[in-house]
């Protein structure tokens, strides 16, 4: 009995063995700390998971749940995950035995019975059987003869079976093959995290930038409207003599340039609102009810310490997903590597049949069939060899897509930090020079009005007022920008505990 077992034991030891290279994560060279800072940093830091929740703006918050539980993007990448864990199955079903039933019939019909071939062997048969049934009556004399002409012209087989098989996976092609789909399917979760994260910098985005234009465009009205008030007071003063009429028509230009910058700045506001709609899965009409009424832009969040470029590695999405492909690549050498051994598989066909004439059951037999075969390869002219060299080349190619992606996320935060503290320090000159330019406003007005100067300087200074606080909202949306940027780059927007999301709705909304 143990000399029959050594093949099999022997064919289970190989099985266990496994070729191809193991995976090491690899270790990226990183700086010991980001050259930039965002200079000073609140007391209670920003909790990074939910960094949008800082703005305290809950249309904003709204917006993003519902990004998160119905935008198109999210689906896709929710789809990518589940095709690659049934991806998974299929790599891990390969190394199994595959069973498959069967089930057959077959019809005969003769038109006549005949005395040769197979019939004939069948009617000898049916004869003896006769002579043996009949022996009794005539004390074991002559044989009767059997009319062949009566007996049924229709034969009937029914058979019924399963077959087995096994690609024994000596080498462990099939274990890496495996090993490969595991490390996709955390790839694509890892994806989706990081389409999560994009998806709330780009809602956050487009939030900020259309409040900025609403703002931008508040403003021009408002100065518009008070320069109408003034060209209403010189229009009267002329009228009496009073002022010059050259006065009340540079008024008249002033005012018009003014107008003109409203309608674009709300163009651009509602080609905002229609973005931000799309991200979420909406027409882009659905939300203009909600959120063309003007707000304010939310207050500016403070900044947070970026931690050490080792902690990114780790929080980025795409950075661990570039990495799970990597290991990916480097177990399908091993899948290319298997290919250049033996190949065995085992096969095992067990069925049952059965045989009528007519309305007579026959018999029944039970067949089995087991068969083993293996295929070595021989001559291919280098297919199989240029099979495990493409695979080290596409390895190459992962890993330095992964390296590109770290020196990209390092670059992601050193940019947000830089940007942020220019723009921090330009705001603050910015709402030095709003109260430099009212104050010079003020003064050129008093002195139009008492006659002391003419009303051009008084144009200059509405201008140059109109000018710089368009500045300083634009510096404001971009320092709220720049700040969810940071917070992006740091990897912010995911945890592993993540609840199912649901599905909110904006307060108000009209569905559509």
């Amino acid at each position: 009995m143990s000399r029959r077992l050594a093949p099999l034991a022997a064919l289970l030891a190989l099985a266990g063995c496994t070729v191809g290279p193991n995976y090491r994560a690899p270790e990226p060279a990183l700086p010991q700390a980001f050259a930039a800072q965002p200079g000073p940093v609140a007391a209670s830091p920003v909790d990074l998971t939910r960094w949008w929740e800082a703005f305290r703006d809950p249309q904003l918050t709204q917006l993003i749940a519902i990004g998160m539980a119905e935008a198109p993007d999210l689906q896709t990448a929710a789809s990518r995950v589940r095709q690659a864990r049934f991806q998974l199955v299929q790599a891990r079903a390969a190394g199994l035995p595959q069973i498959n039933g069967s089930v057959g019939g077959q019809y005969l019909r003769f038109d006549r019975i005949g005395q040769s071939g197979d019939v004939e062997g069948l009617v000898n048969r049916l004869r003896g059987q006769t002579q043996g049934a009949g022996g009794a009556g005539d004390g074991g004399g002559a044989a009767s003869a059997v009319d062949v002409s009566s007996l049924p012209n229709d034969i009937k087989l029914v058979s019924a079976g399963f077959d087995a098989s096994w690609a024994v996976d000596l080498f462990g092609g099939v274990r890496r093959q495996t090993e490969a789909a595991r490390d996709q399917v955390q790839a694509a979760e890892w994806d989706a995290r990081d389409a999560r994260i994009l998806l709330a910098g780009e809602i956050a985005s487009d939030y900020l930038q259309m409040r900025g234009f609403q703002q931008q465009a508040a403003i021009a009205g408002e100065e518009a409207d008070r320069q109408a008030r003034a060209l209403g007071l010189l229009e009267h003063t002329a009228q009496v003599g009073l002022v010059p009429q050259g006065n009340a028509t540079r008024q008249r230009t002033q005012l018009a340039t003014a107008r003109a910058q409203v309608a674009p700045l709300q163009a651009q506001a509602q080609a905002q609102i229609h973005a931000i709609a799309v991200l979420i899965g909406r027409t882009p009409e659905s939300l203009t009810g909600v959120l063309s009424p003007v707000r304010a832009l939310p207050d500016a969040p403070p900044a947070i310490p970026p931690g050490l470029p080792v902690d990114l590695i780790r929080r980025r999405p795409d950075v661990r997903a570039a990495e799970r492909r990597l290991a990916a690549a480097t177990a399908q050498i091993g899948v290319q590597v298997a290919q250049l051994y033996p190949q065995i598989s085992l096969t095992a066909m067990p069925q049952l049949a059965a045989t009528w004439l007519g309305g007579f059951f026959i018999g029944k037999a039970l067949q089995l069939t087991a068969q083993g075969a293996a295929s070595f390869p021989i001559l291919d002219f280098g297919r199989r060899r240029a099979g495990v060299d493409i695979a080290r080349e596409q390895r190459e190619q992962a890993y330095v897509q992964w390296r590109q992606t770290v020196l990209q996320a390092l670059r992601d935060v050193e940019d947000a930090l830089v940007r942020y503290d220019a723009e921090r320090q330009s705001n603050d000159e910015l709402r030095g020079g709003v109260a430099s330019a009212q104050r010079a406003l003020g003064t050129v007005t008093a002195q139009y009005q008492v006659g002391l100067s003419d009303y051009q300087p008084v144009l200059d200074a509405q201008q140059q007022l109109l000018q710089i606080r368009n500045s300083l909202t634009q510096s404001d949306t971009r320092i709220r920008t720049d700040l969810a940027s940071l917070y992006l780059a740091l990897g912010g927007g995911w945890r592993e505990d993540d609840p199912a999301p649901i599905r909110p709705t904006i307060e108000d909304q009209p569905r559509k």
